[in-house]
């Protein structure tokens, strides 16, 4: 069986809305046509699929036959756009290094170690809150507002925002989902956004909101990410134009909650779905740490990123032309049977545990650290608070091929 008769489409968000489909998909893609051409219905041109671990790595590694440059989603743009909407991610080489650079000391391991405390009173307030309900969406009520006002405090935005930040951040990178969209993607009256991210309107608020905090931060002695940006020259000497100051508040305001996000959403439906694991948990908490590895493996909260070929060349002995779109599918890698035991199998003991949750070249997550620490201590704070969890109706989940969101989880807890 060739990959082009293999009956799956990975270019459809609706494949994506149970729990089954696009894992069989990427199971059968795997075994069969590891580098798969993916044809559009909707006017793109198409896209080369892969999905074993080592082709995934191989290629997010190598930034001279595959460039993010481009750009990193499965949208078609022109070289106008691609310039216009560039950001941190669709940056290569030594100015992507340098953009890097301005934050990167705000996010190393043991910068983010600073917020524990904060983090602990922050998870502490939060569950306070949502257990009081006894029954509540766990996205909601924990795993949306956690991550956002670690972010509102990084960003030293106002209290009152968060609630902003969040709907822009849904609007934005959820933006095929009808629930969230300002305009469905391929609709004609998206070509009126046709050079903004994601072609959404939200994108133009996250601007005006940035531009707000930059002009009074601006020559100001503050620390937090606004001011660093606005203040700041990168290593290469060329200052931040204010196209690249808005496009990087804007990649902070929606990487910075989403993906945390959906990550610990997916955590919580695992442990209710594997109440064992749970108290193994509970009854080892120093395995915290272990056991988020396997909690990014199991969300895999970013599906895929896209590189575009830059030479005509090969992966996996398939011939792949200049600009072909190639599409690194992080969520199949990490259910890879050739790096991962029994990879549907769920254990918080998983180790080694060699996940691309974040990726793995250049442009591996610049928070990883926080998410890390984000995820340590709300699940080291709220098991031992629970005697039973479960699942109080149906799962909602994000119609998306980019994000592994779920938008709705109702839980019914019991405390301990």
């Amino acid at each position: 069986m060739t990959g082009d008769t293999l009956a799956v489409d990975l270019a459809d968000p609706g494949n994506f809305l149970d729990d089954e489909t696009p894992w069989r998909m990427f199971d059968a893609l795997r075994r069969t046509a590891p580098v798969h051409w993916n044809p559009e219905s909707d006017g793109g041109s198409g896209f080369w699929s892969l999905t074993r671990h080592a082709d995934v790595v191989a290629v997010d590694r190598d930034q001279e036959r595959f460039t993010s440059e481009k750009f990193v989603n499965l949208e078609e743009v022109d070289e106008r756009q691609a310039e216009i909407r560039r950001s941190l991610l669709e940056t290569d080489g030594p100015r992507h290094n340098a953009l890097r650079r301005v934050l990167q000391r705000e996010f190393t391991p043991r910068a983010v170690a600073g917020y524990a405390t904060f983090l602990r009173g922050l998870t502490a307030r939060t569950l306070d809150r949502a257990l009081a309900h006894g029954t509540f969406d766990f996205v909601a009520e924990i795993a949306a507002d956690f991550p956002i006002n670690v972010l509102a405090r990084m960003l030293d935005v106002p209290d009152g925002d968060t609630q902003k930040l969040i709907d822009w951040g849904n609007r934005i990178i959820a933006n095929t989902d009808p629930d969230y969209a300002d305009v469905l993607l391929h609709s004609e009256e998206s070509e009126r956004y046709r050079d903004l991210p994601f072609r959404s309107p939200a994108s133009l608020e996250v601007f005006e909101y940035g531009r707000e905090l930059a002009a009074k931060r601006r020559g100001g002695a503050g620390t937090d990410l606004v001011s660093r940006l606005v203040n700041q020259t990168p290593m290469d000497g060329v200052p931040l134009s204010d196209r690249d100051f808005d496009n990087y508040f804007l990649l902070l305001v929606v990487a910075g909650n989403e993906t945390t996000r959906h990550a610990i959403t997916h955590a919580m439906r695992a442990l209710i779905e594997h109440p064992e694991q749970a108290e193994r948990l509970r009854e080892e908490p120093e395995l915290m740490p272990v056991a988020v590895e396997e909690f990014l493996r199991w969300a895999s909260p970013v599906y895929h990123f896209r590189r575009t070929a830059t030479r005509d060349t090969e992966v996996g002995g398939t011939a792949i032309r200049a600009g072909d779109k190639v599409v690194l599918w992080f969520a199949s890698a990490n259910r890879d049977e050739d790096v991962f035991a029994d990879p549907y199998r769920f254990d918080v003991t998983r180790t080694p545990n060699d996940h691309i949750a974040f990726g793995k070249g250049s442009h591996f997550c610049l928070g990883s650290a926080l998410a890390r620490l984000e995820m340590r201590i709300m699940f080291e704070e709220l098991l031992p608070r629970l005697a039973d969890v479960r699942l109080a109706g149906g799962i909602r989940r994000v119609r998306s091929n980019f994000v592994n969101g779920i938008k709705e989880m109702p839980v019914t807890v019991a405390l301990a």
